[in-house]
């Protein structure tokens, strides 16, 4: 199954990965997208609502925000970088 997310030019499903798996799986995933693009990275993993921002601020990516999905919380970084 594809999943979409609103806004985002990739989706990264890291549904049922743990801490630090769902920001492993972003940090692979962005040299995939061009400068500019926005990533969506869906997790069920609580933790994942701090990592991704805290992942972002380390690693000079813009946190766009969460946003609700029908496959879950979805997570959306900008690549700036």
């Amino acid at each position: 199954m594809t999943l979409a997310v609103p806004g985002a030019d990739l989706v990264v499903d890291a549904r049922g990965l743990v801490c630090p798996r769902p920001v492993v799986e972003l940090a692979r995933a962005l040299p995939t997208v061009p400068v500019g693009a926005v990533l969506a990275v869906v997790a069920d993993d609580p933790a994942a609502a701090g990592d991704v921002p805290a992942w972002c601020r380390l690693r000079q990516q813009e946190y766009v925000g969460p946003r609700t999905t029908p496959d879950g919380p979805a997570f959306l970084v900008r690549r700036l970088s």
